[in-house]
């Protein structure tokens, strides 16, 4: 699709270059996955459990286990997720190239409204201010999270009586670009959350036939712009988020 944008560029073709497999490892992953960005939270949650990493994903900067974890006699592969669309999406991208296909994410948002830190929102679509997912999608406005998936996760939480919102959320590129205009046309048009990556996850599962959805909890706030606060990052949530996407995980 030939654009005076590049970014709107889209091709269909399901075969690139480099495909997501292209190591050709000797690992097949569950087909259950939680992708948490909680940071070293997740090596440490392993750790306790005696759960085995089965995986490296490697990066110039980084290398990321997968762990192999088990609730309730129900594989799955665990993940702690790199920060910003690009190279989130391309360690999921990896992982469903070597098994996975219903995914649970976890991490943090800023508000946008007035809600308090550590709530727990369900984003059902993101809008795509980042430039990942017109890779794996046509151009439009939103990407939709999986509807199913979301069920199974909110009544996780409300099994345990945890308050939760369902949310259109604003994935953006551009952390120190968040300018109050833009805040407030976002949240004129219904956004309640700002994160980096949703939008592109969330499509590039569509793109591999995969299920996705997310639970986020609230960090920091842009509620008003003149007085930003960062809080606390929502650091009480990271162990709490990461065991409840494990337990939605497990019911799909």
């Amino acid at each position: 699709m030939r654009n005076d944008i590049p970014l709107f560029e889209y091709d269909s073709d399901p075969h690139a270059v480099i495909e997501p497999d292209h190591e050709k490892i000797a690992v097949s992953l569950p087909e259950r996955a939680v992708f948490a960005f909680v940071g070293e939270t997740v090596d440490a949650y392993a750790a306790e459990r005696g759960w085995p990493a089965v995986a490296t994903f490697e990066t110039v900067t980084k290398n990321f286990r997968v762990y192999r974890g088990e609730e309730n006699g129900i594989p799955f592969a665990l993940a702690e997720a790199p920060l910003g669309a690009p190279a989130a999406t391309q360690f999921l991208d990896w992982l469903m190239g070597y098994g996975v296909k219903i995914v649970v994410s976890a991490g943090s948002c800023g508000a946008l409204r007035d809600i308090p830190e550590n709530a727990f929102l369900i984003p059902t679509r993101a809008l795509r201010d980042e430039g990942t997912s017109y890779h794996y999608l046509p151009p439009s406005r939103f990407t939709e999270t999986d509807e199913t998936l979301r069920g199974v996760i909110e009544a996780t939480l409300a099994e345990k009586r945890i308050p939760l919102v369902e949310c259109t959320t604003w994935t953006t590129d551009g952390f120190f670009r968040e300018t109050a205009a833009k805040v407030r046309a976002r949240r004129e048009e219904g956004c309640t959350a700002v994160e980096m990556e949703c939008a592109a996850l969330a499509a590039a599962a569509k793109f591999r036939g995969a299920r996705f959805a997310e639970i986020l909890y609230t960090a920091d706030t842009l509620a008003h712009t003149d007085a930003y606060d960062e809080r606390g990052w929502g650091e009480a949530s990271r162990v709490p988020v990461l065991r409840l996407a494990i337990e939605a995980i497990t019911k799909t």
